[in-house]
């Protein structure tokens, strides 16, 4: 469950933008890892499987904006599916972790981009990300064909560590790049206001920074 400090985070209306985000992916790729090396810069080894679905809070400053991003953690187990799911909609871009000493979960990054297409907006931003690259020894899958995957998907690629804390801001960062371009393309193009728009909370706030993982 999140903590007291979670819960006042998400309560804060201080922002000028608030982008829901979900990490997905198989169990045991490190998923939970790699939200608390991103929002506490803290690791621990010990797996502990996450139950159904958690959330922290995180505000970060980006392009001369206050952002409040609520992370959402998922459950990979099969038989929590159908709760997991059910947090899509709304979600504005998706961490789709596989673990690169694993070709299972490798391979189901296609399941996992289906449920994204079937349950979340269209214009859903979604960051492909192969985790433990400490583990280099014991790859098995190679850099390529990840690379290759997230091409053919339309995603944005990283490999990262959340051990060793590699790329895992630039994987945050990056993700809430592509999604500010997005809502910017569709100011730019003088269309109705996209779902990304009305779900972002747009406000007229002041403007600050509350600092995390600096890796």
């Amino acid at each position: 469950m999140a903590s007291a400090r979670e819960e006042r985070d998400a309560a804060d209306q201080n922002f000028d933008y608030m982008f829901k985000l979900l990490i997905i992916g198989n169990s045991s790729v490190g998923k939970t890892s790699f939200l608390f090396r991103y929002t506490d810069d803290s690791f621990t080894s010990a797996f502990v499987s996450t139950v159904g679905i958690d959330f922290k809070v995180k505000t970060i400053y980006r392009n001369d904006k206050r952002i409040k991003l609520q992370i959402w953690d998922t459950a990979g187990q099969e038989r929590y599916r159908t709760i997991t799911t059910a947090y899509y909609r709304g979600a504005m871009g998706f961490l789709l972790v596989y673990d690169i000493t694993s070709q299972d979960s490798f391979v189901a990054v296609q399941d996992w981009g289906t449920q994204i297409k079937t349950y979340s907006w269209d214009n859903a931003q979604v960051v492909l990300v192969g985790n433990k690259l400490d583990l280099e020894e014991d790859r098995q899958v190679p850099t390529e064909d990840g690379q290759r995957l997230a091409t053919e998907l339309g995603f944005e690629f990283f490999e990262a560590s959340a051990k060793e804390c590699i790329n895992v801001k630039q994987v945050f960062d990056k993700l809430v790049d592509v999604i500010c371009d997005k809502m910017n393309d569709g100011v730019s193009s003088d269309a109705s206001p996209s779902p990304n728009h009305k779900e972002a909370g747009l406000k007229d706030t002041p403007r600050g920074i509350q600092g995390g993982c600096t890796c």
